[in-house]
């Protein structure tokens, strides 16, 4: 069914990343279901290894068709379909949506990240005859009601947005059982990943707005906001990091964690703010783990071998590497990509599949907690939703070169 993905995969990374590659090509495939309700078109979950599938997630879904974009552009497009046709009549769009018996289920008053119009966009630059008038302005306005949602249920205290997490421990943001929320009042105070998340679509829905001739003014405004606050309220200098509004300025529950490279990640700090955080990142004594990114510094005594609170997971560090060539910092990418796709071949080549995420020194995902007192206290296998795989071995590729040519220059 994806034959072309098949084909794509050889060739592009290093030789010892090829069967690793092979395999989740395959993988994808094996993910696919025929088109059943509520979906238009067939459906690809999250991965046959996750422990509480077959499951179609939002956040997971973007990471998949990031991966298959390149070669198999009608099934990324189908997927983001899919993904719309289940937005909520209030704006929602559901987190994950879980196939067990019966009726497919979801949480119908929370979600999850809103990243998905990232790879629409990805979609019309990659492939411009899927940029038609009729699916730009579906994309709009899809992104126009989710944002309504956002504004209505989810602005913080005074200014940015917040995820459930700070008032029920529910993990909308994703981020299970993060550090960020323990020993913290509950309230609706500005997370760092949610208003960051939201400046990302003020600047997105203002790209196709202006496209279809719309005004956006108000998005425009909303957006330059948003961007002031980050940089001024969300930022510490002593750090060079990024934090929540509620510990950005208190040295003893303060904590570096992955959720603060999202201003970076979509653009919203300033160049010296971005490099802050990279020289952090890029650091062997804080994050620059043998398998990067760890998800909280090394330095920190919350750092531990589990879940959210120390491993790392290859979905982020394929947004960081994004964000790393925002700031011309394309060195740093690199550095990443490629350590962490030799350590997923390392771990694919020793146990025979990819896994949800990754011990960060480099030893068996097996061997790394998920969550202690459940039946799954290890990473899920064949797990596609944090792996995106290819799409990282093609922007490794595409770094190397650009490295390469601006070595060239220089000389």
């Amino acid at each position: 069914m994806l034959k072309k993905l098949q084909d794509f995969v050889q060739g592009i990374g290093k030789p010892e990343w090829c069967s690793m590659l092979t395999y989740v090509a395959r993988l994808h495939e094996k993910s696919i279901h025929q088109a059943e309700f509520p979906f238009t078109y067939p459906w690809e979950e999250i991965g046959p290894g996750y422990c509480y599938g077959p499951a179609f997630g939002h956040w997971d879904i973007v990471h998949a068709v990031l991966d298959v974009m390149q070669a198999e552009p009608e099934h990324a497009y189908q997927q983001l379909v899919n993904n719309f046709t289940v937005q909520q009549e209030d704006g929602l769009l559901p987190g994950s949506i879980w196939f067990g018996e019966g009726k497919p289920q979801w949480n119908q008053v929370a979600g999850h990240p809103p990243v998905w119009p990232y790879a629409v966009e990805k979609l019309f630059k990659l492939h411009p005859h899927y940029d038609t008038v009729a699916f730009r302005e579906r994309s709009f306005l899809v992104l126009v009601r989710q944002i309504e949602w956002f504004e209505k249920n989810r602005s913080a205290d005074h200014q940015g947005f917040y995820y459930t997490d700070i008032l029920n421990h529910t993990w909308e943001s994703g981020v299970d059982d993060g550090v960020r929320f323990l020993n913290t009042q509950s309230g609706p105070y500005a997370c760092v990943d949610a208003t960051s998340h939201l400046f990302a679509l003020y600047e997105m829905v203002t790209i196709w707005g202006k496209c279809l001739k719309n005004d956006v003014s108000d998005y425009i405004k909303k957006s330059q906001q948003l961007r002031e606050f980050i940089q001024d309220k969300l930022y510490s200098h002593q750090t060079r990091f990024f934090h929540d509004i509620w510990n950005v300025d208190v040295p003893d529950s303060r904590v570096m964690t992955i959720e603060g490279t999202w201003p970076m990640i979509v653009g919203a700090a300033t160049e010296s703010q971005a490099n802050g955080v990279i020289e952090n990142l890029m650091d062997p004594q804080l994050f620059l783990s043998d398998h990067p990114l760890t998800t909280v510094s090394m330095d920190d005594p919350r750092f531990e071998l589990r879940m959210w609170r120390g491993p790392a997971w290859n979905s982020m560090t394929y947004w960081v590497a994004l964000g790393c060539l925002r700031y011309q910092r394309s060195d740093a990418a690199e550095t990443l990509l490629e350590k962490a796709l030799d350590q997923s071949a390392k771990q694919f080549e020793q146990t025979g599949t990819i896994w949800e995420f990754y011990h960060p020194f480099g030893g068996d995902p097996r061997k790394v907690a998920r969550k202690p007192g459940t039946k799954q206290n290890c990473p899920c296998p064949d797990y596609l939703g944090h792996n995106p795989l290819i799409a990282m071995t093609s922007l490794w590729k595409n770094t190397k070169e650009l490295n390469a040519e601006t070595r060239h220059i220089n000389k």
